[in-house]
Formats: structure tokens, C-alpha cells, sequence
């Protein structure tokens, strides 16, 4: 089964001459005229409703707004504190807890740099391959990408160069045929003059 496929060019770069700058004034003119006539554009899409924050966001909003420091961490249950003789075991109690609190901090924290001085140098080099392995994907899709719109203007402008020559002669005959219409209602509008003024003499 047979298709019949048409394409149409709204452009033929490498038959149509460059415009000059007189013609192509004329065009940005005319566009501008139509433009400023036609009615504004118009979007079908529903206004954005207002944001909903939580009490939350809206408080942060409003320390941020207000310039006030973050202060989301208490670091002062890390901080370990002189005993003095006269205090009592309950403020005692709370110290020795703060203590135990700092001190598991920061076991933690020097088992992560450990691990960090370990593996850390590794997991930056793999991460970094990793990037470059994409990049280089990337990087290829590119190369293609740029290869197909290559060998599409190289048969866009086959195909144009090959119709070129008879493109040029339908411009051709098409003038010849409106010059010919013309030299015709100009002869026939003369006839007419003539006839006219027969008309009129013999009358």
C-alpha cells in the first residue's frame, strides 16, 4: 500500500535569496502592525493559588523576615560546665548527663572522621567517576544529536538544490504569466477606450 506523503517549507534557505534590508524592514513593519492589532494573548491556565504554610514555615518565615538568628540547636547540652562545691546532686545530675551527652557526641564525631580519613579520599574518587562517566554520556548523546541535524541540513539543502532550477523557472513562468495578464487588461482596457469613443462620435 502506497502513501502519498507532502511536505511543505516555509523557508527555503538555499533557494530564496538573502532579503535586503529594505525588504526586511518592510516585513518587521508589517508585523508590527498586525501584531499591535491583533488582540492580546490570553492564558488558559487557573491563577496559582496562594501558598498554605504550616505554623512551622510561617514562624521561620517571620525570623527570617525579621532578621533574627537561627538558633534550632542548643549547643549549650554540649558545653560541660565547672562543679562547684556548693552545688546540690540535682544540678549535679543534670551536669553529669550534659557531660555524657558531649562526650557521646563527640565519640561519634571522631569515629566519622575515621571514616572519613578511611574511605573518604575512595568515595570522592568514585563519585568523581561517576560524574565524568555521565559527562561523557552526555557528551555523546551531544555528538549525535549534533551528527543527525547535520545530515538532516545536508539532505534539506540536496533535496533543495535539486528542485532549485525548477523552482526558479515556475517563479519564471509565473511571472511571465501575470506580466502577460496584465499586457492583456491594459490592450482590452484600451479596446474598450476606443470603442467608447466610436461609440461616442458616431453617436
Amino acid at each position: 500500500m502506497s502513501s502519498i506523503r507532502t511536505t511543505v517549507h516555509e523557508s527555503l534557505p538555499y533557494v530564496d535569496p538573502e532579503p535586503t534590508p529594505a525588504e526586511r524592514a518592510a516585513a518587521e513593519s508589517l508585523i508590527s502592525s498586525e501584531a499591535s492589532q491583533s488582540p492580546p494573548e490570553t492564558t488558559t491556565l487557573a491563577p496559582l493559588p496562594p501558598p498554605k504554610f504550616s505554623p512551622l514555615i510561617e514562624s521561620e518565615l517571620s525570623r527570617i523576615a525579621a532578621k533574627q538568628p537561627l538558633s534550632a540547636i542548643d549547643l549549650s547540652r554540649y558545653e560541660a560546665a565547672e562543679p562547684s562545691p556548693d552545688q546540690d546532686p540535682s544540678t549535679l545530675q543534670t551536669e553529669l548527663s550534659r557531660a555524657y551527652a558531649a562526650s557521646t557526641y563527640l565519640s561519634s564525631r571522631h569515629a566519622h572522621l575515621q571514616l572519613l580519613d578511611a574511605y573518604g579520599k575512595n568515595a570522592w574518587l568514585v563519585g568523581n567517576w561517576q560524574l565524568e562517566a555521565e559527562l561523557r554520556a552526555l557528551e555523546r548523546d551531544l555528538d549525535e544529536t549534533k551528527k543527525e541535524i547535520d545530515v538532516v541540513n545536508i539532505q534539506r539543502r540536496r533535496v533543495q538544490d535539486e528542485v532549485g532550477g525548477e523552482l526558479h523557472g515556475l517563479d519564471d513562468a509565473w511571472r511571465r504569466g501575470v506580466g502577460r495578464v496584465l499586457e492583456t487588461e491594459v490592450a482590452t482596457e484600451g479596446l474598450r477606450q476606443q470603442v467608447l469613443e466610436k461609440q461616442r462620435g458616431g453617436g
